[in-house]
């Protein structure tokens, strides 16, 4: 890949127009070229999100509605979300027929890749919460880095960004459509790979190539960090190393030879406490997860080498860093306490794949080992159901309640296969003892009503709008979420 930098090397002054603005991704990204000098206008569609107060919180201009007319006279770049085309947009329409540059999101994240040290986050799940840890890391260690997460971080001041400095950039960074690609790494983490986004990769193997190509990208004497315990993960490294034997390897995890293996896990009094092979200090969390542990490795591995490169010589404070991780309370819709209420814990978590809902599950069961879970799950795109219908029937095995509903649709797929929310309902039946189905989350609220009590655990999971119900709820019980 061409390293061409299209953004001037100053971004003072720098006209961008962002089409898609209140995206996770296209938000922090307003943010960074925002703090760096330029002057960003935005438009996207009335709905609301979190990124509606961040935005406004920095006076960053957008519209709600696209319509030509938002377009500024005086744009000199026009940014926009993957999701929208010019044939679709009127404003990118416009554009076009300016002839002003344009760049979709992960171009354009690719770019800013360029203007830095850049460690690309990878992985089919944990890259967002592992992004996030490497943020409050570097933030203690006081690195001149700037970090975006494809999710708001409450350590980020309830926003998707880190801003320290320039030097080094870490950003989340996805696979689907190969959008990772565009971006220009000198490092690289990979955390776990299995079959996912399957109205666009083939099969296991075809998302294998993808980042297998990615991790092509590296420079000479780039680094690939790796967690072994993860099969795709270890069989990508495996084939980046048959090609690139001047790529430096990091592998972490339980089964990992060097610095970063877990030798040492506990569950002490509502905390992950753990150790590494190669440091005497010791490390806790306080977010579920045996998955969050190997997460917070691979995040301390990445960072000890952005120390190294920065530091020649000198010993990380590892002190700091174990008490930013002590201090970690995760990220939106990643294990968030929503509330509580009448003595129930209401959560949300973006979980969507079979195999990441096992391991959240699995991680609150035995955080709470006295409450009663019950799971409300909405399963995303057609194809991911249609292809996974049985590890789905399957992954629900700690929850003591599941209530299901409708697929929800993905506006990037027809739903070719005829599979339904009816069909994922009678696969988890056959597993799970204890399973209700509702067409729309609105209409379980009456059940749920009656039916939580004190003590339970009520978490929605999915990547659909059910993250909507636990609020609802709360407010039935008088609390604002």
């Amino acid at each position: 890949m061409v390293k061409q930098l299209l953004f001037p090397q100053s971004l003072k002054d720098f006209r961008v127009h962002m089409v898609g603005v209140k995206g996770t991704g296209m938000e922090a990204l307003a943010e960074i070229l925002w703090a760096r000098g330029a002057r960003v206008t935005g438009s996207d569609t009335k709905e609301t999100f979190y990124t509606d107060a961040v935005l406004r919180r920095l006076s960053i201009p957008f519209t709600e509605g696209f319509d030509a007319s938002n377009l500024p006279l005086d744009t000199q770049l026009v940014i926009h979300s993957a999701a929208y085309r010019p044939e679709d947009n009127p404003e990118l329409a416009l554009g076009a027929s300016r002839g002003i540059p344009m760049m979709a999101y992960p171009q354009a994240l690719g770019q800013l890749s360029l203007m830095s040290d850049s460690s690309g986050v990878s992985g089919v799940h944990g890259k967002s919460t592992t992004t996030a840890m490497c943020g409050i890391i570097l933030d203690a260690l006081r690195m001149p880095a700037t970090v975006l997460v494809g999710a708001e971080v409450p350590a980020f001041g309830d926003r998707s960004t880190l801003m320290r400095g320039g030097k080094y950039f870490v950003a989340e960074t996805c696979e689907y459509r190969r959008h990772f690609l565009n971006f220009h790494p000198s490092q690289i983490l990979i955390t776990s790979i299995e079959p996912d986004h399957l109205d666009y990769f083939k099969d296991q193997e075809d998302l294998l190539g993808a980042f297998e190509a990615y991790g092509a990208l590296l420079p000479q004497g780039g680094t690939l960090v790796y967690c072994v315990d993860d099969p795709g993960a270890a069989a990508a490294a495996s084939r980046v190393l048959s090609r690139r034997e001047d790529v430096r390897v990091v592998p972490y995890g339980r089964t990992a030879e060097g610095a970063f293996r877990l030798i040492e896990e506990a569950l002490e009094d509502g905390q992950s406490g753990f150790s590494l092979a190669g440091w005497e200090q010791r490390f806790t969390l306080k977010v579920p997860g045996a998955h969050t542990v190997l997460n917070a490795t691979g995040a301390l591995a990445l960072c000890s080498l952005l120390w190294e490169k920065e530091h020649p010589g000198a010993s990380m404070d590892l002190e700091a860093a174990a008490t930013a991780l002590a201090g970690f309370s995760g990220s939106r819709r990643r294990s968030e306490i929503v509330g509580g209420a009448s003595g129930i814990i209401f959560m949300d978590d973006y979980g969507h794949h079979p195999t990441a809902i096992n391991a959240t599950l699995e991680g609150l069961a035995l955080f709470y080992p006295k409450r009663r879970l019950v799971v409300d799950f909405m399963s995303h795109t057609y194809s991911r159901t249609r292809a996974l219908l049985h590890e789905f029937g399957s992954c629900f095995s700690r929850a003591d309640m599941v209530i299901l509903h409708r697929i929800y649709a993905s506006a990037r797929e027809p739903n070719e296969g005829g599979v339904t929310g009816r069909d994922l309902f009678n696969e988890v039946a056959l597993h799970h003892k204890n399973v209700r189905y509702f067409d729309d989350p609105h209409e379980a609220i009456p059940f749920l009503l009656s039916e939580l009590r004190s003590g339970d655990l009520f978490i929605t999971m999915g990547a659909g709008d059910n993250w909507k119900l636990g609020r609802e709820l709360l407010h039935s019980f008088g609390v604002r979420p």
